[in-house]
């Protein structure tokens, strides 16, 4: 059996006043995702959990199958697996964004969000100026703004420490959207338990981003950027910080199938190397065809092809939901106008990882839709609305892939869930 799995980064939403109250996806001309969700039964799902606003990692491996209690290894972990940086358990990793701040304040999360390689790269190698006491360091620019923090000292270190980035709180181990209000300052970290490893990796991590902060506001490249009328990305803000590495059976072990990613970013990368699922990178994460003929290359019988599609997440949290819808087309012409003609070939699930609602400019608790390509579809287009009347009901992120795939997951999902 040929098995795809498309998860459309943020996709989820609520009616927008600028699309006359309808929702992107209920708004954008979409015929060849209609004809997929057609022949589909739909339905809705929690990706995470109840109440829980999460970021793109967790919600990935829920939507993959793997569920964690308090034992999830954070997405600085993850994304440190993914940079290819060397963790070991007692070494603390933590997500990075390089971001903008005036005097006290924070300006801009991801430093007006363009922000070169090629300059975060020369930020990073700034950043080896910082010394910290009784500690090493590496600092990693991985994809623009985003970057990742591994810190080892001589004694272990422990993740049991709040964020200073003030959009994020760490909720059962994992990052989870907050409400924001107002004009943001960079957080204190501060130990969540009473423990000397808590206490020290505090303690780094507010010694790292104040001597960071000196280090980038003498930079070169922010001098440039100024100069240019650009923001300068001269803070760094730190969040969903991992002590350990996770045990995880293997995705083949848990399916019985094999597993495919096209990879992009650093926390697929991590994802799919502690899955052990074969990686096909894509060259040009805005290139949607790419990864359409990807795709459909890596489809073969008895494995999961599975691709993460950016671009709906970004305009949600810009607000722009003319544009969220807009980009919604694009996938659609691009992206699912070949992927369609498959079907009768291949089961598909389309879902997303997480909903981004314009109105709120930050991922939200929301159910998103899903659609399972099905002999008895529901004859509704993929939409938020119709995803309450499907028959598929309302699942949990966990149960999903199994379902696509029509089987039930061998062994745990986590080593503690």
């Amino acid at each position: 059996m040929k098995v795809g799995y498309v998860l459309l980064d943020g996709c989820g939403d609520r009616p927008a006043p600028e699309l006359n109250y309808t929702t992107p996806l209920e708004a954008a001309y979409t015929p060849y995702l209609d004809g997929i969700a057609g022949r589909s039964a739909l339905g809705r799902v929690t990706t995470v959990g109840r109440g829980i606003a999460p970021e793109s990692d967790i919600a990935v491996f829920n939507m993959l199958g793997y569920s964690f209690g308090r034992d999830y290894p954070g997405r600085g972990v993850i994304e440190a697996v993914g940079a290819g940086l060397r963790m070991r358990d007692g070494d603390l990793a933590l997500r990075a964004n390089l971001a903008s701040a005036r005097g006290g304040r924070i300006v801009d999360r991801r430093a007006g969000r363009d922000l070169t390689q090629e300059e975060a790269e020369a930020l990073a190698e700034d950043l080896k100026q910082v010394r910290l006491t009784g500690a090493e360091f590496e600092f990693k620019a991985t994809v623009s703004y985003r970057g990742v923090l591994l810190i080892r000292a001589d004694t272990p270190l422990s993740a049991a420490i709040s964020n200073t980035d003030p959009a994020y709180a760490r909720v059962g181990g994992f990052g989870a959207a907050k409400v924001q209000s107002g004009p943001e300052s960079v957080a204190k970290s501060v130990p969540e338990s009473k423990s000397e490893p808590a206490v020290r990796a505090s303690r780094l991590v507010n010694e790292f981003t104040s001597k960071a902060q000196r280090v980038l506001d003498s930079s070169r490249v922010n001098a440039e950027r100024v100069s240019a009328g650009r923001l300068p990305a001269n803070l760094v803000l730190l969040r969903d910080a991992g002590d350990h590495l996770p045990v995880l059976p293997s995705f083949e072990e848990k399916y019985g199938m094999k597993g495919t990613a096209l990879v992009e970013m650093p926390a697929e990368v991590g994802i799919a190397r502690l899955l052990g699922m074969k990686m096909v990178p894509i060259k040009d994460r805005k290139d949607v065809g790419e990864k359409a003929r990807l795709f459909s290359a890596e489809l073969r019988d008895g494995n999961v092809v599975y691709v993460h599609i950016k671009g709906p997440d970004e305009f949600g949290h810009d607000g722009d939901a003319k544009g969220k819808k807009k980009n919604i087309e694009l996938i659609d012409r691009e992206f699912f106008s070949s992927v369609g003609g498959a079907v009768d070939d291949v089961r598909l699930g389309v879902s997303c990882d997480h909903a981004t609602p314009c109105t709120l400019k930050r991922h939200s608790a929301d159910p998103v839709p899903l659609l399972i390509t099905s002999e008895k579809g529901d004859g509704r287009r993929f939409n938020e609305p119709n995803s309450l009347l499907g028959s598929l009901g309302h699942l949990r992120g966990s149960e999903v892939l199994a379902r696509v795939v029509g089987s039930t997951p061998r062994g745990r999902t986590s080593s503690g869930a």
